[in-house]
């Protein structure tokens, strides 16, 4: 079974720029590593009016879009139920490594992106369940602090809670 490490955090708290700037550095490693990343809301995958789009439209339940340097598959649920974290991992082709963005309630190990600045209460404090919190502010917490703005300590920080090279 491929790893799975969480980000999670309050939105606007740099979740996405710390897993950009983590995925070159794990990538160095030698690691192939996936992202998934959980919105709560709608999204596009292609302009309005495209071929993709006009045929998602007009009820097909998934379209794949291909070319020469990478596909995309959009599945259109229709009031179906959103697949759990485990049906999406089953999607993905094989890697050393799934970072997941969002999903605040999954039981993977995972840390939280907290900047104090937004005004906004921390997960970690709320749920235990949190391994580390990556941060830009001195916290008063007992769970290991990382500098949220060095990410090749985070990146070091999530090989080592999954015991990857």
């Amino acid at each position: 079974m491929t790893p799975v490490f969480g980000i999670a955090g309050r939105s606007g708290s740099g979740k996405t720029t710390l897993i950009e700037a983590m995925l070159p550095l794990l990538g160095a490693r030698g690691l192939r590593v996936n992202v998934i990343k959980h919105s709560h809301h709608d999204f596009q995958m292609e302009p309005p009016g495209k071929d993709s789009a006009r045929f998602r439209l007009a009820g097909a339940q998934e379209v794949m879009v291909a070319s020469p340097y990478r596909y995309a598959i959009v599945h259109e649920l229709r009031d179906a139920p959103e697949p759990s974290l485990d049906a999406q991992l089953a999607r993905l082709s094989p890697a050393d490594l799934v970072l997941v963005e969002g999903f605040k309630q999954a039981a993977i190990p995972r840390i939280e992106v907290y900047r104090p600045a937004l005004g906004k209460p921390p997960l970690h404090a709320e749920d235990g369940s949190f391994l580390a919190v990556a941060t830009d502010a001195a916290l008063e917490t007992g769970l290991p602090c990382l500098p949220l703005n060095d990410p090749a300590r985070v990146a070091e920080f999530v090989c080592n809670a999954l015991g990857l090279g």
